[in-house]
């Protein structure tokens, strides 16, 4: 079977995103099928390129990478050009590319566009992938304020839905938005995954970075509002007020908010709180199965309840713990397997009383720590769900 991959942000374990189209896509090839990815260039990937359109090839997978950049710290309307030259060009290859089946990684919503040219001028099978509930997400988290925007971003998403032969949610919480808005029942949840074996493997010699095994909470990824970096850096600050001196909060990534936490951290010598550049992934894996506990914080909004971060999935199957504070289906799964907790997204206390519990031995984090891995392996395998998300796809 021939598959066209719309996706923006394709990255392979070399780069600092998540790597959910990479392995799955890698899966598919090594089943037998016939892969191309369409991708940009995206800040946190390793993916590069010298001339405009150039054609890659990773691990089977070909890869026609877009030379458009597209950065997290990039002003609301440079990002949404970055996204108009993706779609745009993009179609080209909706018309022209072999394909049986076409799929579009939404957000951005716009990546949807080449999928319905597919659907529509060359009457492809379209998966439409969402990954984040655009524009929803981006409305409600004042990102976008043009009514105009807002109303095309409307229209184009329940266009997507509309013309989909199947939708994949990456979330059982999108999955419930998307039936209860648009009575569609054509939705399969395929969360997140994570590579079992990288993240399960313990590492002999691991790259701490001067830090002390257990002695570190550990976030990575975006640092910027939404993920409530600020709550993080309060936190610590109360560590050291209340003497908590051989502990750190520690973030790995770039964002919004890096260089001002930098400069406050500076600022009040604060040594419970460290921020470190962004890693490849591979590079993670022994910062965060050293970690105490993983950080999985979000802003509190009702939307991002449905969120579906790779960071959660990763940390699980690493054996280490999630502290998380969403209302949605991570906190359900949490509470049902007991391998995480959930606190107030507005109370840096309550994070710091938690983890003054944990630093002193109150919870039995070891034990969590096996389930956490049992349950990765069951629920969470990349291989299990790229294959589950193929027979979706075959089977309309």
């Amino acid at each position: 079977m021939k598959i066209v991959y719309f996706y923006q942000y394709f990255t392979t374990p070399k780069g600092s995103y998540g790597t959910r189209v990479y392995e799955f896509t890698k899966h598919w090839v090594e089943l037998g099928h016939d892969v191309t990815v369409v991708t940009s260039i995206y800040a946190k990937s390793d993916i590069r390129a010298k001339k405009f359109i150039e054609n890659q090839i990773h691990d089977g997978v070909k890869v026609k990478v877009i030379n458009v950049g597209v950065d997290n710290k990039q002003g609301i309307f440079l990002r949404i050009w970055s996204f108009v030259q993706y779609m745009v060009i993009s179609s080209w290859y909706g018309l022209t590319l072999p394909a049986d089946v076409v799929i579009s990684s939404s957000g951005p919503i716009t990546a949807g566009i080449p999928g319905l040219v597919a659907r529509y001028f060359r009457r492809r099978k379209f998966i439409f992938e969402v990954r984040d509930l655009w524009p929803e997400v981006a409305i409600d988290l004042g990102v976008i304020r043009n009514k105009l925007i807002i109303k095309l971003a409307y229209w184009l998403e329940k266009r997507c839905y509309l013309a989909s032969h199947h939708i994949i949610a990456l979330s059982p919480g999108m999955k419930t938005d998307i039936q209860d808005r648009f009575g569609l029942s054509n939705v399969t949840s395929i969360t997140n995954s994570a590579n079992i074996e990288l993240f399960s493997t313990l590492l002999e010699s691991p790259n701490l970075r001067h830090l002390q095994p257990k002695k570190y909470a550990l976030y990575t990824g975006n640092i910027g509002e939404v993920n409530n970096s600020n709550w993080l850096f309060e936190a610590a600050l109360i560590l050291r007020d209340r003497g908590i001196n051989d502990f750190k909060i520690v973030l790995v990534g770039d964002g919004q908010q890096k260089d001002l936490l930098l400069k406050k951290k500076e600022e009040l010598e604060l040594e419970t709180f460290e921020i470190f550049d962004l890693m490849p992934k591979t590079e993670v894996v022994g910062l965060l199965q050293n970690a105490m506990i993983s950080l999985v914080p979000l802003k509190g909004n009702k939307i991002l309840d449905t969120s579906s971060p790779n960071k959660f999935f990763e940390s699980l199957a690493a054996g280490v713990p999630v502290i998380q504070n969403t209302n949605g289906w991570m906190k359900e799964f949490l509470e049902a397997e007991e391998v995480g907790f959930t606190l107030n997204p507005n109370s840096p206390m309550e994070l710091a009383d938690l983890l003054i519990c944990l630093i002193d031995g109150e919870v039995d984090l070891y034990e969590m720590g096996l389930r956490a891995k049992d349950i990765s392996k069951s629920e969470f395998d990349k291989n299990v769900l790229s294959e589950r998300m193929l027979s979706a796809i075959v089977n309309q």
